[in-house]
């Protein structure tokens, strides 16, 4: 393994099950790497996997999405995964919304469903690296350093 990298692990409520089930089928690729989940989410998966160690957020609706949000503007996650629930209207829709619109301007890997994770985790980016390209609106807007 090429890098360290801290990976976000979300799900809505139907689809939780789903993502504790996937994260238990690549526990041994997972563990080596820095966990972080929006809370609910979080305790489902370590009491799937308790020999995981995953820091948990506030959860979704709380404040969560956002926590993971600002992560991606500072520069300090590399993957989410966010299994994604199309058919329940969600009250903190915004935040997901939010939360994919960061991913896509910090060129954050992000899968929605099992099948793109399972592609992310195989990829061999996930064991050897992967430089970001942020889009052009987040390069503009960045702060010289001092």
């Amino acid at each position: 393994m090429a890098q360290k990298l801290t990976i976000a692990l979300v799900a809505h409520d139907a689809r939780k099950p789903d993502l504790a089930s996937w994260v238990r089928g690549h526990e041994s690729s997972l563990a080596p790497h820095s966990l972080v989940a929006t809370g609910t989410t979080g305790a489902m998966i370590q009491a799937a996997c308790p020999s995981l160690d995953i820091r948990c957020l506030n959860s979704g609706p709380l404040g969560g999405d956002q926590q993971l949000g600002a992560m991606i503007a500072e520069g300090r996650l590399d993957i989410l995964f966010f299994f994604t629930d199309p058919m329940t209207p969600m009250p903190h829709d915004v935040d997901v919304k939010a939360l994919t619109r960061m991913s896509v301007l910090y060129d954050i890997p992000m899968a929605c469903n099992r099948a793109t994770a399972e592609f992310l985790i195989t990829s061999p980016h996930f064991r050897e690296g992967y430089d970001r390209q942020p889009t052009d609106a987040v390069l503009s807007t960045q702060v010289p350093a001092r």
